[in-house]
């Protein structure tokens, strides 16, 4: 087996452990070289003309790390196995009755089954407490009900079933919303979910405005009479529904609730559900009211996640030096070759659902990202912190946008554009119109194959495939660390790591004196962390999966700014990890310091690989 592929011992484990294919017991791929043939071979099948052209482009980008396709793809693509090569979708809308509620469990059973991660809304359950206008039942409320799901997929994982993650949202105005806010504050709770609150462009002006907020839910599913009614839009029904306010409390006193309980125990979330919507390319048939377990893409009923990254280590020239650079012509190339790669995902997948199916191959979604942005940085002598890198990070993703949509557009002259592409609608769209006029030209003439091409993924396990990149857009985690992983039998073994730089700078450059570029998550400032998110959000379609690391000491009420922050500069969601006693930890510094991990949304024991 060629030794040279891996360079840490973690990514040959990973690698033994996830993607490395067995067929009844007997080992397929001998190598990791096999895998990307086995995975270019499978999807270049799929070419109408010159399929061994294509597999041998395919498996250019996959060689040595440059383009690192989504844990599914890499675990499933050409094994000829019942499995899907997406890794995660959003469920349908929950029917608000006994029957409606165990199809959707169902559903999501058999999606997981599959090594698929499923996001739901559970605001179409009534709220606890609240009679049934049809039954006259008490509804024992949403959270009641996760509390099912939780143990679902609990049960999957001990039958030896590809672990799974799951994603709640519930809307800011939904009645329980107080009890969905506090419902992970018991560790033991709801383990196997990522919580996210609906927050609306509403609900922010209230907050500000120090007004009253009202909670509401269908007036015809309940049989409450008392409390006016308003009319909402609300998941699952066309157009405004008349709603029956059950309650009303002060916004900023929900508002310090949320943000309460993830500065003590980093859940939930927040999704600008208002701003998702208003930035969707498909916003004229589309509405959007959860996402993916990491949060990177927001998705209608019954959407998915095909996912990839480039892996932008590869593509830095003369590291550590003054002549240091990004080869951009490089870059461009692999990312065409990458799109038409992650179109042929979507012919090549199996589907859990018939509705899964009919979703990806109606808006031929893709989410192609870029990984270890922490390590290309510190290689191009620029500082995380800096206005310089923020600057870096946004040319680089404004490369692999433009690059991505006009691959696409390309697609589409070959194959056609994606089933639901109405042309004037998706050129009114509000991201399309913040593109060069050779794109938008370009969709009005030829149309486009894929409606969303970018997504900024965790990638928390195929970075450490890479030999211990950084991941996602994050900074180093550290230099010098030890991690626990988890074996095929459930056993954690611990590995010690170097970050991917950092070995480069030792190899490169011996002894000598690390460079001032070598920071840390922890060394890096929150709000810093917030301006490199926002530096690169105007660039990416879907949404970016992003940790703000907050010192254990910070300010209360300056963790609230940040989230107040983020709503202002037109991110999609926040996400932030302040060391609390809830979460555990997965990660220790070489001087044995025991740190908290990142939320466990954007670990590798919990994200869909």
């Amino acid at each position: 087996m060629p030794e040279f592929f891996f360079n840490t011992d973690i990514a040959r484990h990973i690698w033994e452990t996830k993607y490395q294919f067995r067929s009844d017991g007997e080992i397929v791929d001998r190598s990791v070289d096999d895998t990307w043939r086995r995975i270019a071979g499978s999807l270049a099948a799929v070419e109408p003309e010159n399929p061994a052209q294509w597999e041998q482009q395919f498996y250019a980008i996959l060689q040595g790390f440059k383009f690192l396709p989504a844990g599914r793809i890499q675990a499933g693509a050409g094994t000829g196995r019942d499995v899907t090569l997406f890794n995660c979708f959003v469920m349908g809308n929950i029917d608000d009755s006994m029957d409606g509620i165990f199809d959707a469990l169902k559903q999501g059973a058999l999606t997981m089954q599959q090594g698929g991660g499923v996001g739901y809304d559970f605001s179409t359950l009534r709220p606890h407490g609240a009679l049934a206008r049809r039954t006259g039942s008490v509804a024992s409320g949403p959270v009641s009900f996760m509390k099912i799901w939780d143990s679902m997929c609990a049960t999957l994982l001990s039958t030896g079933a590809r672990r799974g993650a799951m994603m709640a949202t519930l809307r800011c105005d939904h009645p329980d919303i107080s009890a969905f806010i506090d419902a992970k504050r018991d560790q033991h709770a709801l383990r196997n979910f990522n919580l996210s609150v609906q927050v609306s462009d509403a609900f922010m002006d209230a907050v500000r405005n120090d007004r009253n907020w009202q909670l509401v839910f269908p007036a015809d599913a309940i049989a409450e009479t008392d409390g006016k009614l308003v009319r909402r839009n609300w998941p699952g029904r066309d157009g405004e529904t008349e709603c029956r306010v059950l309650a009303e409390l002060p916004a900023k006193k929900l508002w310090a609730q949320l943000m309460r309980a993830t500065y003590d125990y980093a859940e939930p979330g927040v999704l600008f559900v208002d701003h998702i919507n208003n930035m969707n390319n498909l916003y004229y048939r589309e509405h959007i009211s959860a996402s993916n377990p990491c949060g990177e893409v927001p998705l209608p009923p019954y959407g998915a996640c095909n996912l990839g990254s480039i892996n932008l280590t590869c593509f830095v020239k003369d590291p550590f030096s003054k002549n240091a650079a990004i080869d951009t012509e490089e870059l461009i190339s692999t990312v065409a070759t990458a799109v038409r790669l992650m179109d042929n995902v979507i012919s090549t997948s199996n589907f859990p659902l018939a509705a899964q199916r009919e979703q990806a191959e109606g808006s031929r979604r893709i989410g192609l990202g870029m990984t270890g942005l922490g390590d290309a940085l510190i290689m191009l002598g620029l500082r995380y912190d800096s206005p310089g890198a923020r600057q870096a990070a946004a040319d680089i993703m404004q490369s692999i946008t433009h690059s991505a949509y006009r691959a696409s557009i390309a697609l589409a002259e070959e194959r056609g554009p994606f089933p639901f592409f109405d042309r004037d609608a998706y050129l009114q769209s509000a991201f399309i119109k913040t593109l060069p006029d050779d794109i938008q030209h370009g969709i009005r003439d030829h149309g486009i194959r894929n409606s969303h091409l970018v997504a900024i993924a965790p990638t928390g396990t195929i970075s450490l495939l890479a030999n211990n990149i950084s991941s996602g857009i994050e900074p180093v985690y550290d230099l010098e660390y030890s991690r626990r992983v988890r074996e095929a039998d459930g056993n954690l073994v611990e590995y010690r790591l170097q970050d991917f730089a950092y070995r480069q700078w030792k190899k490169l450059k011996g002894d000598a004196p690390l460079s001032d570029c070598f920071l840390r998550a922890w060394d890096v400032e929150p709000l810093t962390h917030l301006d490199m998110q926002a530096a690169v959000q105007p660039y990416v379609d879907s949404a970016i999966s992003k940790t703000i690391n907050i010192p254990e000491d910070f300010p209360f009420d300056e963790f609230k700014s940040l989230y107040e922050q983020a709503f202002d500069r037109g991110l999609k969601g926040c996400t932030t990890f302040r060391p609390n006693p809830v979460t555990g930890s997965i990660l220790k510094t070489t001087a044995a310091e025991t740190r908290q991990a990142k939320p466990h949304c954007c670990d590798i024991d919990r994200e869909i690989d």
